[in-house]
């Protein structure tokens, strides 16, 4: 972990150097926040069965060479370790660590995202409300392992990096999503969507090279990657609706013969999303680490309660392109997985993923009440000074 940190510390003090705003401090801290929860996860998998294992057994027996390991999903993550493991003869805590440092830098991506695309401070019971977002423990559990929770997460969050100046971080959005086509090929069809409809509809002016650029990309990802996302997601693409619709609940139904498992396949569809998004609450998960969970979920239907305050349609139908582009993923990715998850565990590790999208469109908003009220102000003062009367010198 040490020797992790000291290879990180440089590259966030040129960071600073870039921008200014930048905060080396807080992400070092951060750091060890989040290899804080690597070791939690790493203590949990001695007393519990964890895919982390797999990932590090699976590369050093099932394949002849490197690029024999080469797929999506599952085949993925063992190319990824397969290196570290067979060339460079690293153990499993020394995969954890560096896989967690690849969760870390997830945070250290969406952190410049957030801090780049919100003129305000806001605060939370009198604590900045971007810095509390850092330190949402579930959000750290589910990257800080061997895992594909962190290769996501730091895919998402290159995604998101490149995305805010495309102009100048196209290498960022192409690695970005090239990782989360790589992990999870569905979210990628998501996180594409998303792109394209921030694009389309965001109310800034975007280039027209950076259009074609995004969507001519997009049209020949989609082409040539269809059939290979709907097989991953084990859909079948003559009948699109009713083999989602079949597999959703058979999912829904086989996970909630689980220990944590709820079993939401009779719920209507608005109260399976907000299971998705809210659960579990106290009464679901009585233990700490559900208590955690429940405070978090609290915490969001909070934040939540602001989408139904007067002017948010208003502001999401006129806002940034950034602003869309995380709407829809969000959405897209709950009304796909909210269907088919009904364990709790599984609930919780998924929604790490499009989570702080949904907290971007709620800051976002704050962000423009903030800036309507100063216009206002400003306005008042300047007719204030308008109408004050002259009075002469004698």
């Amino acid at each position: 972990m040490l020797v992790l940190f000291l290879i990180n510390r440089p590259i966030l003090d040129a960071i600073r150097g870039r921008l200014r705003w930048f905060r080396p401090g807080l992400m070092a801290k951060l750091y060890w926040y989040h290899m804080l929860f690597a070791a939690v996860y790493y203590i949990s998998v001695l007393y519990a069965p964890s895919d982390s294992v797999q990932y590090y057994l699976q590369p050093q027996v099932a394949y002849a060479n490197w690029f024999e390991a080469y797929d999506t999903g599952t085949g993925f993550m063992h190319f990824l370790a397969y290196p570290f493991i067979n060339y460079f003869g690293f153990s499993y805590e020394m995969m954890m660590v560096l896989f967690a440092g690849m969760g870390y830098w997830g945070f250290v991506c969406f952190y410049i995202f957030f801090k780049e695309n919100v003129r305000f401070r806001h605060l939370w019971k009198g604590y900045d409300l971007i810095t509390i977002f850092l330190f949402l423990p579930n959000m750290h559990y589910w990257s800080a392992s061997l895992g594909k929770g962190a290769v996501i997460f730091l895919g998402l969050g290159l995604a998101v990096y490149g995305f805010s100046r495309i102009g100048s971080r196209k290498v960022a959005l192409v690695l970005g999503l090239a990782l989360v086509y790589h992990v999870r090929p569905h979210i990628f069809l998501v996180l594409a969507a998303g792109i394209v409809a921030g694009l389309l509809t965001g109310r800034q002016k975007v280039p027209l090279y950076q259009k074609v650029l995004v969507l001519g990309g997009g049209a020949v990802a989609l082409f040539f990657l269809y059939d290979k996302i709907l097989a991953f997601a084990q859909v079948d693409a003559d009948n699109l609706v009713s083999s989602f619709g079949e597999l959703a609940n058979k999912r829904a139904a086989d996970l909630a013969k689980s220990g944590s498992g709820i079993d939401i396949s009779s719920y209507p569809y608005p109260l399976k999303l907000l299971t998705f998004w809210f659960r579990p609450l106290f009464v679901d998960a009585p233990s700490l680490p559900g208590m955690m969970v429940s405070m978090e979920n609290l915490f969001y239907i909070v934040l939540a309660c602001k989408m139904f305050q007067k002017g948010f349609g208003k502001f999401m139908s006129r806002s940034s392109a950034l602003v869309k582009t995380s709407a829809v993923i969000f959405l897209g990715t709950s009304l796909a997985l909210c269907g088919t998850l009904s364990n709790l565990g599984l609930i919780i590790r998924q929604k790490t993923m499009i989570t702080y999208f949904f907290l971007f469109v709620i800051i976002s908003y704050l962000d423009d009440r903030k800036l309507k009220r100063l216009r206002s102000r400003q306005i008042k003062a300047a007719a204030e000074t308008t109408a004050a009367p002259a009075y002469a010198i004698n």
